[in-house]
């Protein structure tokens, strides 16, 4: 089975989204998602102008060597838009291969090894009794694991935190939004935060919490030791982790589980935060580190030394991705939560998923391949619209870490 034919889709049906299709000579069709948020287009150029060019004529089911291929090829390896690309391709290549054997990709991975999927979603407030509401609201559907952020006292706008009424995206106008940050106050709030969610709603749920690089080690170590009574499911991105032995000093002043990994896109990124047991949790996600072929390779490296999967989810990752991640978290025998933030109605116009949820898990559904179909027509209604992540500075201007 040959590749006949690949492009891309820029669309914005609710947010920006970067899709690519592949067709093949039997009329086998995968799609792929290529979203990098606030750099799309970096990621469309890439792939229409030195990697679909170089898929025309190659064998679909060939994979792995499709894989290296694209990788080792370009001699400039790694880094968000080359990784992101390269899962574009592979995701639509196991898209593709799922649906000519007539079976979902999770099947194809080694099967299921659960019924489903544990997924958290995320409840924020302006104020702690908002989000305790929010919170209310996402234990009335059922789910099992919940995120929190609120506004902190002190702090202009807050990571996290929706604004009345509408759907959390972080990325807004042609230009980046500047935010002030304060890591005093917030060190301050954080535990008053648990305290008072373990205070209205008890032990009985898996509470998470983002810190979204914000701090230096010794500042996240604080953190993680004043959070120990409330016994969070993981403190996320507690530092920027350019650095992977940074995360030795935290570990030294805290047990409270650490999850990073989202801005990864390569096993080595992580290697040595796994390796040396720095992490309980790896939340790099199909879209960003290769695909699900690259993917899988971290997961296994992860399980060796006793860390958990907890792949991003977030609205800026297409269904597609959503989709992929499903099915490579139902078959690993190391996988501990899968975030998911949902879509907006605009989005699901554009992409029909077979993914499901009930009772707080997720399933990928049983249709061969990935279980989404992609709309060009609907796509088309829904132009590229610029828009930007937000920069943060301190309160004394100085440019802070996202």
């Amino acid at each position: 089975m040959l590749i006949t034919d690949a492009r891309v889709v820029v669309s914005s049906p609710g947010r920006n989204y970067v899709t690519l299709i592949i067709d093949t000579d039997e009329g086998i069709r995968g799609i792929g998602d290529a979203t990098l948020n606030g750099r799309e287009l970096a990621v469309e150029s890439y792939l229409r102008d030195h990697v679909v060019p170089l898929l025309i004529g190659r064998e679909a089911n060939r994979i792995e060597d499709i894989w290296h291929y694209l990788y080792k090829g370009a001699y400039w390896r790694r880094g968000p838009v080359t990784m992101t690309a390269i899962a574009a391709v592979d995701v639509a290549l196991w898209d593709i291969k799922g649906k000519a054997a007539g079976m979902p990709v999770y099947e194809l991975l080694g099967g299921a090894a659960r019924t489903g999927v544990m997924v958290y979603g995320h409840a924020s407030g302006s104020d702690l009794e908002e989000l305790a509401d929010d919170f209310s609201a996402h234990l009335e559907l059922g789910y099992k694991a919940i995120r929190v952020q609120a506004s902190i006292p002190g702090v202009e706008k807050t990571y996290g935190i929706p604004a009345q009424g509408s759907h959390y995206e972080p990325a807004s106008g042609s230009l980046p939004q500047e935010d002030s940050w304060e890591t005093t106050s917030y060190l301050d709030f954080a535990p008053r935060l648990f305290d008072f969610v373990r205070d209205r709603f008890g032990f009985g749920i898996h509470v998470l919490h983002d810190v979204h690089h914000r701090l230096t080690p010794i500042e996240a170590g604080r953190l993680g030791a004043s959070l120990e009574p409330y016994r969070p499911f993981w403190m996320e991105d507690p530092t920027p982790a350019e650095d992977q032995t940074a995360f030795r000093l935290i570990r030294q002043h805290t047990t409270t589980p650490i999850a990073v990994g989202e801005v990864f896109n390569s096993i080595w990124d992580c290697q040595t935060l796994i390796t040396e047991r720095l992490i309980d949790y790896i939340r790099t996600s199909v879209s960003h580190a290769g695909g699900i072929t690259h993917l899988r390779r971290i997961f296994s490296l992860a399980e060796l030394y006793g860390v958990r999967s907890g792949s991003h989810g977030a609205g800026d990752l297409s269904p597609i991705t959503m989709a992929a991640a499903l099915h490579v978290d139902l078959t690993i025998p190391n996988f501990g939560v899968q975030e998911y933030m949902g879509h907006t109605p605009q989005t699901a116009e554009v992409f029909h998923h077979e993914y499901t949820f009930d009772d707080g898990l997720m399933h990928p559904g049983t249709a061969p391949g990935l279980g989404v179909e992609f709309d060009e027509a609907a796509a088309a209604r829904f132009p590229y619209n610029p828009k930007y992540l937000p920069v943060n500075r301190r309160l004394d201007g100085t440019v802070h870490d996202w």
